[in-house]
């Protein structure tokens, strides 16, 4: 039974606790032991990318010294998992748990995916899903095939989400184009971050979408902040509520 440490990112922590009890539960009907030690808190990733990397070492250091009793670490974040996987050797790699902690961090589907070989969960979700796939996810991670490489498709959040009963995944024009997030980009460029969001928004409308999922709160988080404002219908759900058996509210 594989002892897992849950890894949450702030803003799911502060502004989407269902995202991380729905992990937790998903984490828990696949077999495995999960903690969440109360004392985690940032992976510096805020810091890192604002070039204050400084400031973003003792958070990295305490995130290893938090996570280095666990078998596997788990986090719905591919963007933070990339930050803690691809960028920690700059900042951390003298620590003595650093290798061990680092390659242990996994993002959810990822884990799900490849460390406990889940084809197919079973549930009902009767909607139009278009699946945002995050930068972070793609190029960091391959979580799924990036258009610009000429190799076979494939999306392990999509993978676990076509085994649903009653989806249906919408086909995207642009099926791994940029939110406009970006963390503080989305601050220091607001105009070019909300035009890349509100252009994602309209490929899944175009596309018939009701649901937009993703496994990065932090991207459905921004074009949801669009999608009210303008009133449009478009729901937004993590794509581990959705494996976790929640519908749309």
């Amino acid at each position: 039974m594989p002892h897992v440490g849950l890894f949450i990112p702030c803003y799911i922590d502060q502004l989407y606790p269902d995202v991380g009890f729905a992990t937790i539960e998903l984490l828990e009907k696949h077999g495995c032991t999960v903690e969440f030690p109360a004392e985690q808190t940032c992976c510096g990733q805020p810091m890192a990318n604002t070039g204050c990397t400084d400031a973003a070492i003792p958070v990295a250091r305490k995130y290893l010294d938090i996570f280095r009793k666990y078998e596997y670490i788990v986090c719905p974040s591919g963007s933070c998992t990339a930050m803690i996987r691809q960028h920690y050797h700059d900042l951390v790699h003298d620590h003595p748990d650093f290798e061990r902690v680092t390659t242990h961090t996994y993002e959810l589907c990822e884990f799900l995916v490849d460390v406990l070989k889940v084809e197919t969960i079973k549930g009902s979700f009767p909607y139009r899903v278009g699946l945002h796939q995050s930068c972070h996810g793609l190029r960091e991670l391959r979580l799924g095939s990036a258009s610009e490489l000429m190799q076979p498709r494939f999306s392990k959040a999509g993978q676990l989400l076509k085994g649903l009963d009653g989806i249906q995944l919408v086909e995207l024009k642009r099926a791994d184009e940029c939110c406009g997030f970006g963390g503080t980009f989305a601050i220091a460029e607001e105009a070019v971050s909300c035009m890349m969001g509100l252009d994602r928004i309209h490929d899944h409308e175009q596309a018939g979408a009701e649901i937009m999922t993703a496994g990065d709160m932090s991207c459905l988080m921004h074009m949801y902040g669009m999608i009210t404002r303008q009133k449009k219908p478009l729901k937004v759900m993590h794509v581990a509520e959705i494996l976790a058996g929640r519908q749309p509210q």
